[in-house]
């Protein structure tokens, strides 16, 4: 007979699945990363969403091999996704801007078009800790994530503070492992 531990799950499943530190361990130390700034009047010089995400990446010791702003339009969105994608020296890719519901967003519609698995639990996840923050306007955002051509991507919101809660909480604590996964 089987028995089961409400903590450890049915009896030998333990020693079967390795554990999440297990596979954060094999998780590679560095991935290398394209930064998309999805926005009509970003520049360079103002791009603080864009500027977040490169500080938090190099701070946990990942790379920027990419970085590129383009118009909320979605012919320039599918083409930076399709490039970058392409690229043996992008193992994810982090865009900002364009998910929300006004008119020129753009960027979840084109982004969910060419995923090939979508990571649901990004989005809920996102909007979950962003109600903490904001309310029910976090109902408003379209942020998702998933792989696209063997590159992870994932979609945050244009506002810094939506950044830095990604960054800080859901996207570089797991980078690492969700790269290490798509190589096995």
């Amino acid at each position: 007979m089987t028995s089961y531990d409400p903590r450890r799950g049915f009896e030998g499943e333990m020693a079967k699945s390795p554990s999440v530190e297990q596979h954060r361990s094999e998780a590679p130390s560095t991935v290398s990363c394209g930064i998309l700034t999805i926005s009509d009047t970003r520049t360079a010089e103002t791009d603080s969403s864009g500027q977040l995400i490169r500080q938090q990446l190099t701070w946990r010791g990942h790379d920027v091999a990419a970085y590129e702003i383009v118009p909320d339009e979605p012919d320039r969105i599918n083409a930076m996704i399709a490039e970058w994608s392409a690229r043996d020296d992008i193992q994810a890719i982090i865009t900002n801007g364009g998910t929300g519901i006004a008119r020129r967003d753009t960027t979840y519609d084109v982004i969910t078009r060419r995923l090939e698995k979508e990571m649901i639990g990004f989005g809920e996840l996102f909007r979950m800790l962003s109600f903490e923050q904001i309310g029910a306007a976090a109902m408003l955002s379209r942020a998702t994530a998933g792989v696209v051509n063997g590159t992870v991507i994932f979609c945050t919101p244009g506002s810094s503070n939506a950044v830095k809660l990604a960054m800080d909480k859901l996207i570089g604590p797991e980078l690492a492992h969700v790269v290490h996964e798509l190589t096995k």
